[in-house]
């Protein structure tokens, strides 16, 4: 076995360029993995335990210490979920000779189902932007691309011109891990693209730059400057309910899958690695079809 890692911090450090190097994730997704992995390691430093000493018994308390401070059933899963891939690395790089996190019990997700906008509450919101402004121009065509293929916050603000077929109607998208897939792009989508591209994008693009949209200042979007534009839409369209780009994601794989559409061609064009994160939007559609039933049987 080797030395251990002289800390939970420098094991810490070593996780996460494994994750950068060798396993090639992305920036965002190996932010997430240190923001729980660090809590375990600061409560580690705090009480000066080392990690050779760390048993199930002090993961199960470290668990149930964070969700008593009121961590979602979901952040849950997801901290576990991080946990074992530290403890995974530890081992198979033989700075730990055992795997604490080999019995632990991921808390069950599926009822937490993700919020999804109706079709028309959808529809009110592509509505908002004013296009009689450049902004309003190039807002429509942000909304369109979200809605209508499901990307990712990230992947949309690092979506490039050169990814992008208007005329055979498609997009090349990198998500997580550098993953790349190819998603349809909708009529409405290409339309509005198309009016961004010839009456927008040359006002604020004097520099030629290769990302797809872009602030009044000529700069790529930030995550922030995404979730920003979507919230001020929302509340114009008047959608009470707070209204992410991952609700419109969910809004696209829900109505899809709604429509008829089957779970594998769903799960390539989200892009997920496995079909079971895919499945909770199953959930939302049966969900919704018991209300249904509820309300209009006459036997329900």
């Amino acid at each position: 076995m080797k030395s251990p890692a002289s800390s939970p911090e420098d094991a810490l450090r070593l996780f996460l360029e494994y994750l950068a190097v060798e396993r090639g994730l992305s920036a965002n997704t190996i932010q997430s993995y240190e923001r729980d992995v660090r809590k375990l390691v600061d409560v580690l430093r705090a009480r000066k335990i080392p990690l050779s000493q760390v048993s199930e018994d002090t993961l199960v308390r470290f668990i149930h210490g964070e969700s008593q401070g009121g961590l979602s059933a979901r952040s849950l899963a997801r901290l576990i979920s991080a946990l074992r891939s530290f403890f995974r690395f530890l081992v198979l790089s033989g700075y730990l000779k055992t795997d604490s996190t080999t019995q632990l019990t991921t808390p069950s997700t599926w009822l937490a189902l993700p919020k999804f906008l109706t079709v028309a509450e959808a529809e009110a919101l592509l509505q908002a932007p004013d296009e009689k402004k450049p902004r309003g121009l190039r807002d429509r065509a942000m909304l369109e691309v979200l809605y209508g293929s499901g990307l990712r916050v990230t992947e949309l603000a690092t979506l490039k011109i050169a990814e992008i077929n208007l005329h055979d109607g498609f997009l090349v998208c990198r998500g997580k891990g550098g993953k790349e897939r190819i998603v349809p792009l909708g009529r409405s989508s290409c339309q509005a693209i198309r009016r961004y591209l010839d009456e927008v994008r040359p006002l604020v693009d004097p520099g030629g730059r290769e990302e797809l949209f872009l602030s009044r200042r000529g700069r790529p979007f930030t995550r922030q400057g995404v979730w920003k534009l979507l919230r001020q839409h929302a509340a114009k369209a008047g959608l009470s309910a707070k209204i992410s780009p991952h609700v419109l994601r969910h809004s696209f794989a829900t109505h899809l899958l709604e429509r008829g559409a089957d779970l594998r061609s769903v799960q390539l064009m989200l892009g997920h690695s496995q079909i079971t994160t895919t499945q909770i939007y199953t959930h939302v559609s049966r969900e919704r079809l018991r209300r249904v039933y509820d309300k209009f049987h006459p036997r329900a």
